[in-house]
């Protein structure tokens, strides 16, 4: 019988019972506990479905070895498949990091095979699987990334935005105005099949477009209520068109601050021109690459996950109207400020 220390069945359970390790040491770790445990060669050969010989293998590893005796070994080379020596791994590594050549965009196994074969490296599509993934390194995925410009204005923008969200300036109201752009109408072919015990909720992936709806929204900032409007077009006309609605929800000598990013029709002339013309209008841009800054974003989200991902409209005017009654719906029951924590200063790493 083996004997283990507390430390070793601590760590042999945790492996045993782990649903991400490599299954070859799940089933390691289960073959050394039920050893521990009393269990012979061969009762534990016929639980795990090995051979008794490969049982007493990893008897005898444990035994010299301990807990490394669970890691795989490295594979003997097929025959007629030389042994890549380290060069020839950089090689293959390097080949993977460069630019694909000719029409090709992505590099996938079976083609750097190729592309190594013409350059008189012979190697498998499986063996590059292999050491690519002992590297981590996926070619096929791609990271999205953003280089943002530097912006001496950035943080003192940020902090402008965030100092609204956290105190409210005296007799005044803070929106958050955006718009929603692109919102398919969209049905299924056929009926989902509903949930139950054991089984997920079933969709069809055939679905028929109806068209898009587009809408405009600003969120009272201090109280999490919305105003939303459907619009045919993102321009100037119709995005004044919406600040005069604003203007007229709001009593008179109240001051209105408005966040907003730098979409064309907050920034167009004509727009300028209407908001310099009505100074209790205070306009705050958030700072370029930074829409994360614009609490009605979160609105939008919560909009797309409670009616929008899994709804379906069976035409333009259905979408606008249930659109128009989750509003209702949500101003009444569930609005409330959402609670900044961000003071718009530089975040520090430790």
């Amino acid at each position: 019988m083996i004997e283990l220390t507390g430390a070793e069945r601590e760590d042999l359970e945790h492996l045993a019972d782990s649903r991400t390790a490599p299954f070859g040491q799940v089933q390691r770790a289960s073959v050394i506990l039920a050893m521990a445990d009393g269990m012979s060669n061969a009762a534990v050969s016929k639980a795990a479905g090995r051979h008794v010989d490969t049982v007493r293998t990893w008897r005898k590893r444990f035994a010299a070895e301990r807990l490394a005796a669970l890691t795989d070994r490295p594979r003997p080379a097929a025959p007629g498949c030389p042994r890549l020596s380290p060069e020839d791994k950089l090689r293959i590594i390097a080949a993977a990091t460069a630019t694909p050549p000719g029409t090709d965009t992505v590099w996938t196994h079976r083609l750097l095979a190729e592309h190594l074969g013409l350059a008189g490296l012979a190697v498998s599509a499986s063996q590059i699987g292999r050491i690519l993934d002992a590297v981590d390194l996926k070619p096929h995925l791609v990271r999205g990334w953003l280089t943002r410009p530097a912006d001496p204005e950035f943080f003192t923008k940020a902090a402008d935005v965030c100092a609204l969200y956290r105190t409210c300036p005296e007799n005044s109201v803070v929106f958050s105005v955006d718009e929603k752009t692109g919102i398919t109408a969209r049905s299924r072919k056929h009926p989902d099949q509903l949930g139950q015990p054991g089984r997920r909720t079933r969709r069809e992936f055939e679905y028929i477009r109806h068209g898009t709806v587009s809408i405009v929204a600003a969120l009272n900032v201090h109280t999490g209520q919305v105003l939303t409007e459907t619009i045919a077009r993102n321009n100037a006309d119709t995005f004044i068109g919406f600040l005069h609605t604003l203007d007229a929800t709001v009593p008179a000598g109240t001051d209105i601050h408005l966040v907003m990013d730098n979409g064309s029709s907050h920034v167009a002339k004509k727009t300028r021109a209407w908001l310099t013309a009505r100074p209790r209008f205070h306009v705050h841009h958030t700072p370029k690459h930074a829409s994360w800054l614009n609490q009605v974003e979160l609105f939008f989200s919560t909009l797309t996950r409670r009616l929008l991902r899994r709804g379906q409209f069976a035409s333009r005017d259905k979408l606008a109207e249930r659109i128009d009654d989750f509003v209702l719906a949500y101003d009444e029951h569930d609005a409330k400020p959402y609670r900044c924590t961000y003071d718009g200063s530089p975040l520090k790493t430790a």
